[in-house]
């Protein structure tokens, strides 16, 4: 199983790959895209330009079954990701789901019952009335962690075993 998120903006996804899923047996693919962090290059021009690419490189490496972790930005690229190669995603995370920002496509009702979706009380970059809003029409339920903003700050443990 691979897991992958689709941009490593943000210490709080990073920390839950490198230090936990990988620790735990994961195999770990962590992507870079480009235009963000330590990469060089044009961010993808869309969300379904990077969903292509990582499509691409799970053909590419021979994964067959993936999970997809996705936070803020990152979520649209893995729900875009699932939509796609349903058969082959076995879970989703999706963390600070950007649902005030950017239009976020409905999950794929084959993957409800694999999925997870988490969301800080308090983030200050996504409202919870947008993130609720998103999800109302498909039933779909959402783990609210209290007094928690976008990157999770202080909670990160309680992130890690909602995802275990």
């Amino acid at each position: 199983m691979v897991f992958i998120h689709g941009v490593l903006h943000d210490h709080s996804v990073w920390i839950l790959q490198s230090r936990y899923l990988a620790h735990h047996g994961w195999n770990v693919l962590a992507l870079d895209l480009p235009g963000h962090c330590r990469s060089a290059g044009d961010a993808p021009s869309s969300v379904e330009e990077a969903a292509d690419f990582i499509g691409g490189v799970l053909d590419a490496v021979g994964v067959q079954r993936a999970a997809l972790v996705g936070h803020s930005w990152g979520s649209l690229i893995a729900l875009e990701t699932a939509s796609r190669l349903k058969a082959r995603i076995s879970h989703l995370v999706l963390v600070g789901t950007a649902a005030s920002r950017f239009e976020v496509a409905p999950l794929p009702p084959a993957l409800h019952e694999r999925s997870l979706v988490v969301y800080g009380e308090q983030d200050e970059t996504v409202p919870l009335a947008s993130v609720m809003a998103w999800a109302r029409p498909q039933s779909l339920p959402i783990t609210v962690i209290p007094g928690v903003e976008h990157f999770f700050h202080g909670q990160l443990p309680l992130l890690k075993s909602l995802v275990a």
